[in-house]
């Protein structure tokens, strides 16, 4: 490798393999090695993942079945969306019964089936967890429903006496996340709080049954074998005493405002903020805190290094970063990561702004670019305009470029992957599956479509159905071609079959990532900016262990270093060798 620095077509110099660092973001330690600090975990949403009985739902058997296009993928861990028997009314978040599987997945066997399957493969298993609200198919709510008001029964709730004359208002001002009130009025009068759909009440979590309650349903899951949890709405679990009105709105995954609490600062470049905190008396109370101190020590009595996942949607990132204190959670969703557009001044914000609060409580920063509830990255990167972040999109909205979004999908994915800490992946990302974007109000199931009367087009077009096969009915999802939402023509170019083993493609991408990332021990790598390309705004370059890592979101060529090594590209290097637009590549330089 040569230090000359020939001037390239774009008008630059070629800079040297030697570029120095500029600053370090985070040092790396080879001292704790517990598996989830540096994971790269796989989003399993098993309704739409693979249909193993022909109704055209997935199930647990078809999770099983494709194990082995996990383990080829270079996963380390399966995080499981619910399974639990449910009435469905929001795809398995409204939860009747903890402790067994719905029918429509399959059963308690399946599941030990599919998790020993697993374990055998190397990988760990994650399982959802719902405890800021039940079902109301729930056999607690129908206790509740059944008694008197005052009884014990719905004090395990959080019902109230309405306000105004015959308490026919409700007992204050909150707002569903998924629209409307986040009140209804059950027969003798009184009323039930839902932040999400009325068929979802929340808990009161000052009741010593519900902790109790809960630390239970981990025992038994632990006790299957499963390596953690992820927590649903980790954020929400404990109201402000008094519940009292509040004149904020509430988004479903980005809400507006600063966040509360005893350390709470105003939303700032500096600190990574994005919008992506809810914000309000019913998130991010410190009583939360409580509650997950006392599960981690539930679940450090297992062996193994189980793991709790948060799904909080709290900033700035110095908040968030309460949940993962030594005691508490073991890792926190980067949502403000997720949040932020194609833009490399943001992006290296929020990443030195993630590592500086992750790094004061010695926890790993948790990388993610999609989930099952927002527009898939390939999509949302190629919208017009980069700073909307809409909930879901009409077949009557600006709509994606979808080569575009790909390009910088992969380029996004590729500085994922390089960055220290955790990252997790939606089913269906490798495969550069976009969102679909054009589903007709009559095949709608999400809530929040229905609740917003069709305002919002909600979370549905994420979770369309996996194409597995380009030329099987459904695309390979079942063995009838059955699928529970309608997939699109063009997911026929995506399957993974059209993609296994062609150089170039999405699915062979990540599987190089992912692989190069193990080798070269990337997760538990440092951070450091590299002052070579300070002088170009549109470029993220850093180097993490031996590996240069740079990023071209600008709309010119980007000059590598001259006869440096190329371990991985997210496209095509130009005929000179720059970088082009929208592309990352990873060096030995």
């Amino acid at each position: 490798m040569t230090t000359t620095q020939p001037t390239t077509t774009a008008g630059s110099p070629r800079p040297g393999p030697d570029a120095a660092a500029r600053s370090v973001v985070h040092v790396g330690s080879d001292a704790a090695r517990e598996w989830w600090r540096d994971a790269v975990i796989y989003q399993v949403y098993p309704r739409s993942f693979a249909d193993g009985n022909g109704d055209g739902i997935g199930d647990l058997p078809g999770v099983t079945a494709h194990l082995d296009h996990l383990r080829r993928l270079g996963v380390d861990a399966i995080w499981l969306s619910p399974f639990y028997r449910s009435p469905q009314n929001d795809a398995g978040y409204d939860v009747a019964d903890y402790r067994d599987v719905d029918p429509l997945f399959g059963t308690l066997a399946d599941f030990d089936e599919m998790l020993a399957g697993a374990h055998e493969r190397g990988m760990r298993v994650v399982v959802d967890l719902v405890p800021n609200h039940t079902s109301d198919q729930h056999e607690w709510f129908a206790a509740a429903l059944a008694a008197a008001p005052g009884s014990p029964e719905r004090a395990r709730y959080l019902f109230r006496d309405g306000r105004g004359p015959g308490g026919d208002e409700p007992p204050n001002n909150w707002q569903s996340i998924f629209g409307g009130p986040a009140w209804t009025r059950v027969e003798d009068g009184q009323w039930y709080l839902h932040l999400f759909d009325s068929t979802q009440p929340d808990l009161d979590w000052t009741h010593p049954e519900v902790r109790a309650e809960f630390e239970a349903v981990l025992r038994f899951w632990l006790d299957r074998g499963v390596d953690g949890f992820r927590v649903d709405v980790a954020h929400g679990m404990v109201k402000a005493d008094g519940l009292p009105d509040w004149d904020g709105h509430v988004e479903m995954v980005a809400g507006a405002g600063d966040a509360t609490g005893d350390d709470a600062a105003p939303g700032a470049p500096e600190d990574g903020s994005t919008g992506a905190g809810n914000s309000g008396p019913m998130f991010d109370q410190d009583g939360v805190h409580e509650i997950y101190r006392d599960w981690h020590r539930v679940l450090a009595a297992y062996e193994g290094d189980r793991a709790l996942v948060a799904e909080a949607w709290v900033e700035p990132l110095s908040r968030l970063a309460r949940y993962v204190r030594p005691d508490e959670m073991h890792q926190a969703f980067n949502f403000s990561f997720l949040t932020t557009g194609w833009d490399a001044a943001a992006l290296r914000r929020v990443i030195e702004a993630s590592y500086r609060a992750n790094d004061a409580v010695g926890a790993p920063t948790t990388w993610v670019l999609s989930n099952h509830d927002v527009v898939r990255h390939p999509s949302r990167l190629g919208l017009p305009d980069l700073g909307v972040r809409p909930n879901g999109l009409f077949a009557t909205d600006p709509q994606p470029d979808e080569e575009l979004g790909l390009r910088r999908a992969r380029a996004a994915t590729l500085l994922m992957l390089a960055l220290p800490g955790s990252a997790y992946l939606y089913q269906g990302e490798e495969l550069g599956l976009p969102e679909h974007t054009t589903l007709p109000a009559e095949v709608r199931q999400d809530p929040a479509f229905f609740r917003t009367e069709g305002a919002e087009a909600g979370r549905d077009g994420c979770r369309v159905p996996l194409p597995w096969t380009a030329d099987a009915p459904g695309f390979g999802f079942g063995p009838t071609g059955a699928t529970w939402l309608p997939q699109p023509e063009s997911f026929a170019r995506y399957a993974a079959d059209v993609q296994d083993g062609v150089p170039g493609s999405t699915l062979e991408l990540y599987r190089a990532a992912l692989a190069t990332r193990r080798t070269e021990e990337l997760g538990h790598g440092g951070l450091a900016w590299l002052d070579v390309w300070a002088d170009s705004p549109d470029v993220i370059a850093g180097r993490n262990r031996g590996v240069t890592v740079v990023a071209n979101l600008g709309a010119s060529p980007v000059a590598l270093p001259d006869g440096a090594e190329v371990l991985l590209a997210s496209g095509p290097l130009a005929a000179d060798g720059t970088l082009p637009a929208d592309t990352t590549v990873w060096l030995r330089a």
